[in-house]
């Protein structure tokens, strides 16, 4: 074991009983909480990617100063596998540890994360026994649904890698953001050991137009509940029904079990509403403003009113471009339109139209993608559930 990694095993253990929640139960297992943005949220984006690593496919680096988000009422219940076609569907509830906690989560933390090498992860609460169930121990024969919240900022959370001054937490908590993303985007795209830029045929947009350094606040009003998700650390058992992993947690008799909490950067960048669609930067660039230093700033209110079925530069369509090798099993542009533009699948682009029931802008899209990225243990997926006006 490297030393850095004793050293962080010693700081988790000193931790734990500082952070323990409810009374003791004889012989049980325990659930440790934590949180994490995976090594992404760490580092950011580089551009060119490392070899398997992610990146936007338009040549972008990005990276992160502050990612911050605030996590709430962390919940265990009964019977995950009660619906194999309604992920929400669980039992009654046996467990509770409730924050809210404030969280800087691009300082990571003491813990190895779930997500592989070089992640880390925050420790939130240590559970030791069921508190909303007579405080019974845990039962390491069955498994429990877990869900979370991800909530509105607030000056009466608990900051954890954050002081409760900071001003980017203040302007969430004045704003009432669940999210907010700190950080600077820089065109790469022609750099040394990249793939040469490609549009679609047809298109004749200068490219030079855009900006190449974008500093970046993007904050979103999103509060989410994510419920009953599922766990890669279950492996190799079989999801329920196409899912990807076996739901719930399953402690082990006299050890402790990880939870964390994983809230993935990508999401609001992607192309389409599929998951893990690629990631674009160049239509959030086109919507930079300079201020009178020269710098180009973005934040939430430039996507207000666009229409991200058809991208504009000014008056100009904006197309397609990649900086990443185009081909079968590599990347490929969603069509070849001479202009970009994304896709809400099964719902409706309506400008005018009800935000419970369709995608009216930009606004909308990257909420919307954006309130999909909290998992369990790295990738687990779970049954998202909105708390503000969005379709479903």
């Amino acid at each position: 074991m490297k030393r850095s990694r004793i050293i962080e095993a010693a700081i988790a253990i000193a931790l734990l009983p500082l952070l323990a929640c409810g009374g003791s139960s004889s012989n049980g297992g325990k659930i440790q909480f934590s949180a994490s943005g995976e090594v992404l949220a760490l580092g950011g984006y580089s551009f060119p990617p490392t070899s398997g690593g992610v990146a936007f496919v338009d040549g972008w680096e990005v990276r992160f100063t502050k990612f911050l988000t605030t996590i709430d009422k962390i919940k265990l219940y009964t019977n995950p596998d009660t619906s194999a076609t309604d992920q929400s569907q669980v039992g009654s509830l046996v467990a509770e540890v409730d924050g809210p906690w404030a969280i800087d989560l691009h300082k990571g933390g003491p813990l190895v994360g779930k997500g592989g090498t070089n992640e880390q992860a925050y420790p939130i609460a240590l559970l030791d026994n069921q508190n909303k169930n007579g405080g019974q121990a845990f039962d390491p024969t069955v498994r429990y649904a877990f869900g979370f919240d991800l909530v509105p900022a607030t000056a009466s959370a608990t900051f954890l890698q954050l002081a409760s001054t900071d001003p980017d937490y203040q302007d969430m908590i004045a704003n009432q953001y669940v999210v907010l993303y700190v950080g600077k985007a820089t065109w790469l795209g022609n750099g040394t050991g990249g793939a040469a830029c490609t549009t679609p045929p047809g298109s004749s947009f200068n490219f030079t137009t855009l900006p190449q350094v974008v500093n970046f606040k993007l904050g979103f009003k999103t509060p989410t509940t994510y419920i009953n998700c599922q766990n890669p650390d279950n492996d190799p058992a079989q999801g329920l029904g196409t899912e990807a992993h076996q739901r719930g947690i399953q402690v082990q008799a006299n050890n402790t079990v990880v939870a964390q909490v994983t809230v993935h950067t990508d999401h609001p960048f992607w192309e389409s509403f599929v998951h893990d669609s690629p990631a674009h930067f160049d239509q959030l660039a086109a919507l930079a403003t300079k201020d009178a230093s020269g710098n180009y700033n973005l934040t939430m209110q430039a996507t207000l009113g666009v229409d991200y079925t058809r991208f504009k530069s000014g008056a100009s369509d904006l197309p397609w471009r990649a900086c990443v090798p185009v081909g079968p099993g590599q990347y490929n542009f969603p069509n070849q339109n001479p202009y970009m533009g994304f896709d809400s699948l099964t719902i409706p682009h309506n400008p005018s139209g009800s935000p419970t029931t369709s995608i009216r802008d930009y606004n909308d899209y990257m909420y919307y993608n954006q309130s999909t990225q909290g998992h369990l243990n790295s990738d687990g997926l779970c049954f998202v559930q909105r708390h503000y006006p969005s379709p479903p």
